[in-house]
């Protein structure tokens, strides 16, 4: 190799190898949090708050030296993505130990030893956020993609654990024996910043994927579902239109709670005069599951306040109400096609205009 060559390949080792040494340090603060908060070791926690300070110093360390690198080699290509990688990587690595400091600060403020089913979810949910991230550090270290996406799998069970946990806590509110309520709060924000350090961790795992690959993360794809009370009309409408007009952007769906027998055989009519494919449309129960709801990343109401028919709003689904003219009044309606036509323009802006504000101009 030349000189330089043999120049770049030293830069990117130490590079590599303190990125190897920051991960090692958060990996080891995460499993010194949660065994400081299952012993009750005050003075574990605190060392592990006070470890936290020289894992910030030693990120913006190499944050200076990653920038010196680009400055010194002009990188392209693969070594290019490397490093943008890797400045992604610190800030990452660092909130993850800034997870753990909050773990141990809440550790020391607990009057009382968890509950047996709050010890089980918290061993839990730690385990696999350590495994979690463990192995996306292991994916980038070692620049392996498959190892990557495969840990990015694990990372989504966090959330269903973390769900599991919650029922938890609030049966144990119920409870006459229940420790306190100060306690039963911080056992759900350990919850939460031991849930974070998985997601956290699959960000690794994409940032693997593209450093090894160059494939950039694809553009979130919503699940949209349009309810009415009926389902026979406007919220059809507003799923055919969504599926045709924006048809990567999201997959849409539409429910009532009191569904029609079939569809509004007008409504047929109009979108097969504008092109729009009836398809499989027919009208379906809404089925208010939690679970099930949960998928949808938002829930647009066309008729009215749904919250009767829904009890819950899922925490990560957006809930909206679109105020629409009035649909076709009865089978003899001399006016449905202009009540239809009117709709139809009104459904079409509110639809674009969300799934804009989802993906951005341009969506498609």
């Amino acid at each position: 190799m030349s000189h330089y060559e043999e120049r770049l390949e030293r830069d990117l080792r130490e590079i590599r190898e303190r990125i190897r040494a920051i991960g090692s340090r958060v990996e080891e603060a995460v499993r010194q949090a949660v065994h400081a908060l299952g012993t009750r070791n005050r003075s574990l926690a605190y060392q592990t708050i006070l470890g936290d300070l020289a894992i910030n110093r030693t990120v913006r360390d190499l944050d200076r030296v990653c920038h010196a690198f680009v400055a010194r080699h002009l990188p392209s290509a693969g070594h290019l993505r490397f490093i943008s990688s890797v400045l992604r990587l610190n800030v990452t690595l660092e909130r993850i130990g800034d997870h753990a400091v909050t773990i141990c600060r809440e550790a020391v403020q607990l009057g009382s030893q968890p509950p047996v089913v709050m010890a089980r979810d918290i061993e839990l949910i730690a385990d696999q956020s350590r495994r979690v991230l463990s192995q996306a550090m292991k994916s980038f270290n070692e620049a392996n993609a498959e190892l990557a996406r495969g840990t990015m799998t694990m990372a989504v069970q966090a959330e269903s654990v973390f769900r599991r946990a919650f029922a938890d806590l609030l049966s144990e509110k119920r409870d006459e024996n229940a420790p306190p309520l100060r306690d039963l709060f911080a056992f759900l924000v350990i919850f939460s910043q031991l849930v974070r350090v998985s997601k956290l961790a699959k960000n690794i795992c994409e940032e693997t994927v593209f450093t090894v690959l160059g494939e950039t993360k694809a553009p979130k794809v919503y699940r949209v579902l349009f309810v009415d009370e009926t389902n026979d009309c406007q919220s059809q409408l507003a799923e055919a239109f969504a599926r045709k007009a924006f048809p990567e952007s999201g997959r849409y769906a539409s429910a009532g709670w009191r569904p029609a027998n079939s569809l509004d055989p007008r409504l047929a009519a109009f979108l097969e005069r504008h092109g729009i494919a009836c398809g499989d449309l027919r009208p379906t129960l809404l089925e208010p599951i939690p679970e099930e709801l949960a998928e949808y990343h938002v829930i647009v109401s066309l008729g009215g306040e749904v919250a009767p028919h829904i009890p819950e709003i899922p925490f990560h689904t957006i809930y909206q109400e679109w105020e629409l003219g009035p649909g076709p009044e009865g089978p003899d309606d001399e006016q449905a096609d202009e009540r239809l036509a009117a709709i139809y323009k009104e459904i079409s802006c509110k639809v674009r205009e969300l799934i804009e504000a989802l993906r951005g101009e341009g969506a498609s």
